[in-house]
């Protein structure tokens, strides 16, 4: 559980900002507690908020959720070789709980040590998404009670500022650096040529390709 500490900090300030914006759209503290617990996925979630302000259906809902969190393959996919000691439960649970701040200290320690011992991983997991889940119930909690503008208390920029540092904890190399420059610029190319639903992903698979063959062509021990 001390290993996610860092994330537990980070969630704190973006789940109340949820919370706020959940209930300013209508939602109810069960409601915005409830998909804290069932979909935890941050992004996913604050879009989610938008669009169901805006009237959109369950399906419009839906795929966008499903493409959002499309990342969640390559995050599992890459994490899967480690996670061959766990029980199929476990390994249920932790796909579960798996997010983009929980895989990058997850996969920060795989590379240092090897696997985590599987309360480890259970617990760091169970330990975040407590905190998420928590923070948006007094997000919500708050909300109702005192009147309040997240862009006043830069709360918005929550979410985009924990990504960042996620990005610089895996900056470790020269060739790092040159991926996440690739796909950075490969998904600025795409929005504007008109993919503003999958700019992100494809950017992602194109430079993650790139960076795999490089290395593959890489000589041994360079």
């Amino acid at each position: 559980m001390a290993s996610a500490a860092p994330i537990m900090m980070g969630y704190f300030p973006v789940g109340f900002a949820f919370g706020v914006l959940a209930a300013a759209a209508g939602l109810s503290i069960s409601d915005s507690a409830a998909m804290s617990l069932f979909v935890y996925a941050g992004s996913a979630q604050l879009i989610s908020v938008g669009l169901i302000e805006a009237g959109a259906g369950p399906f419009t809902l839906a795929a966008t959720v499903f493409l959002v969190n499309l990342r969640h393959l390559l995050m599992s996919a890459y994490l899967a070789p480690y996670l061959s000691k766990l029980k199929r439960r476990q390994q249920i649970l932790f796909c579960y709980q798996l997010t983009d701040e929980t895989f990058a200290v997850h996969s920060a320690q795989f590379r240092c040590r090897g696997a985590s011992p599987n309360a480890h991983l259970i617990a760091l997991n169970m330990a975040s998404h407590a905190a998420w889940v928590s923070s948006t119930l007094i997000g919500a909690w708050v909300s109702g009670r005192l009147p309040l503008d997240i862009k006043v208390f830069g709360l918005d920029y929550a979410l985009p500022a924990m990504f960042i540092a996620l990005l610089v904890m895996q900056l470790e190399n020269r060739k790092r650096i040159s991926v996440s420059l690739l796909a950075a610029a490969l998904s600025l190319f795409l929005y504007l040529a008109g993919l503003k639903h999958w700019h992100i992903i494809l950017a992602a698979l194109i430079a993650a390709t790139l960076g795999a063959v490089a290395d593959a062509k890489q000589p041994k021990g360079a």
